[in-house]
């Protein structure tokens, strides 16, 4: 018999690394701890915040986990995982963001021994996913229904969810203000919809963070203007409101076109033209009866002279942002021609206007909107950065109280329900016997890392605060949790310490499927890049089995 030497089939380009088995998933799991000893410090009232210099060496200050995982340039593809889960947290809920990412680090630093130990990992993913819906369901059964109650307990109820989302922000000394802010602007939006994209935020420097203001209505900064501004009125008391995509300014030729002329006189018909091309605009907006013209393109010194004669007040290059948000207030239409304009359609109104001077800003503010979908903070502070993060704190508390509104259910904060739900997965596990056991008691551990980072965070002893809540769920205290402005334990539903429920849930489902996720991962093969030099790549050989 003979043979025929075996050919090689080039499959993987020629540097690529190749890592697989079981010192692949301990590797990935070391380097989401990584992660975890990032953001650890950042949780609860007492966490640090961060400052991390860009490339570009913009500075930003923040103890937010979405923030934080943005801007660190993670490159290692498990520790990703982390980053994803963080960022869908913060679009699907808008808090919790390091909550998540402890758990799920957590969770694989409690599953590594038995990796390490042989274990497979397919039965370490099938206790997880079992603990998982366990503690799911046990929430659901634990949370507590804040539906049907008058307008005013509804809103002490949303006052108490912002308060406890800014317990862990830069904002939590002016808690009580901002929170005030924060569910009186969420209030204002449609209560089918409450898109938080129309509550508009302005930052202006400058001024004490209790200067900040909140305007039930559209308030956005003074836009270019041109010479002839100043002469225009400031202050109308139920004005229509003109909105409009339309140019009205006087172009220079040489900027749009050539024109060929032999005689001045041919000229003088061009320029004539275009006056009346752009008088016949302005007349035919002066015919509305309208005191307030907006528009998104720019509004020349012809115009703003020509408004300002007239007792107009108009405002050119308005952002688009601003101009929706304001017609969605006003009522009536953003035209893009000023023939044939329906007075009672396509106007809007307001019961008040005014150019006010807030710090070293001058502001447009409508007040009083008859369709008012739609509110504006103006948030002040002593530096950029500073309002950078109150900016950062008021989205979770706003994501918070909008989750608060759709989902009445909460539950206690400040450790309490992770408390209550390791207790009752240690129970549960004792139901169980094999491997399953183990895996369901380390989720149960992994549980605590919230109390005890909180714990650990604000300078006080995790062990003696823990074991004094264990005793405490142990006899059926479900609610009690940590009060850190005491340095103990307390009943956090009594204190007011409240989360809706939907935030945990989240978290734990996320924080499970990371870690199932990296858990399944047992090799990972990362190509380089192609050899500059072009042709056929190199690569690593297989031998073709004889006969083919």
């Amino acid at each position: 018999m003979s043979y025929r030497q075996t050919p090689t089939i080039v499959v993987l380009q020629e540097g690529t690394d190749t890592s697989q088995g079981r010192g692949q998933i301990i590797s990935n799991i070391n380097a989401c701890l990584a992660i975890q000893d990032t953001l650890k410090s950042t949780l609860g009232p007492f966490g640090s915040d961060l400052l991390m210099v860009g490339s570009d060496g913009k500075t930003t200050i923040t103890n937010d986990g979405a923030t934080i995982l943005k801007k660190l340039d993670v490159v290692h593809p498990a520790a990703k995982i982390l980053v994803d889960i963080s960022r869908s947290q913060d679009c699907e809920i808008g808090d919790g963001t390091t909550s998540v990412c402890l758990l799920a680090s957590e969770i694989l630093k409690n599953c590594k021994p038995f990796i390490e130990e042989g274990m497979s990992s397919h039965s370490i993913i099938k206790g997880l996913r079992e603990s998982c819906n366990y503690v799911i369901e046990k929430i659901k059964d634990l949370e507590i229904n804040l539906d049907e109650k008058p307008l005013d307990e509804e809103y002490d109820m949303l006052i108490k969810c912002a308060l406890t989302a800014m317990n862990s922000k830069i904002i939590q000394q002016n808690g009580k203000f901002y929170s005030k802010l924060v569910v009186d602007s969420v209030l204002t939006l449609d209560r089918d919809d409450l898109d938080e994209n129309l509550i508009g935020i302005k930052k202006i420097p400058g001024g004490a963070m209790e200067d900040s203001l909140f305007i039930k209505g559209v308030g956005f900064k003074k836009t270019f203007s041109y010479a002839g501004f100043e002469q225009q009125p400031k202050k109308f008391i139920n004005p229509k409101i003109l909105s409009l995509n339309v140019e009205l300014e006087l172009k220079a030729e040489k900027d749009n076109a050539e024109v060929r002329i032999e005689k001045v006189e041919d000229y003088q018909k061009i320029v004539d033209a275009e006056w009346g091309i752009i008088m016949d605009k302005l007349n035919k907006i002066i015919e509305t009866g309208c005191n307030i013209v907006l528009s998104k393109l720019p509004i020349g010194d012809l115009a703003t002279q020509f408004f300002a004669d007239r007792g107009i007040f108009c405002a050119g290059r308005v952002s688009n942002d601003d101009l929706e948000r304001t017609n969605k207030a006003v009522g009536g239409s953003i035209l893009t021609s000023v023939n044939d304009i329906n007075k009672e359609i396509e106007l809007g109104t307001c019961e008040k206007f005014e150019e006010l001077q807030i710090g070293s800003e001058r502001f447009n503010i409508f007040s009083g909107c008859p369709l008012t979908k739609t509110c504006t903070l103006i948030l002040r502070g002593g530096s950029i950065k500073i309002i950078d993060e109150i900016e950062r704190s008021l989205h979770d508390a706003i994501m918070i109280v909008k989750r608060a509104l759709k989902n009445k259910q909460i539950v206690s904060g400040g450790g309490a329900i992770e408390m209550e739900l390791s207790k009752n997965l240690r129970d549960y596990s004792h139901s169980i016997k094999g491997k399953r056991q183990l895996i369901i008691q380390s989720f149960a551990k992994s549980l605590e890392i919230i109390p005890r980072q909180l714990c650990e965070n604000a300078g006080l002893d995790s062990i003696e605060l823990l074991n004094k809540l264990r005793n405490l769920h142990a006899n059926n205290e479900i609610n009690f949790g940590l009060d850190l402005d005491n340095d103990n334990v307390s009943n956090n539903f009594e204190k007011f310490i409240w989360e809706p429920s939907v935030v945990k849930i989240n978290a734990l489902q996320s924080a499970t499927e990371a870690a199932i996720l990296v858990l399944s991962v047992d090799e990972t093969i990362q190509n380089k890049e192609n050899d500059a030099q072009g042709g056929a790549p190199r690569g690593r050989g297989m031998p073709m089995p004889a006969g083919m």
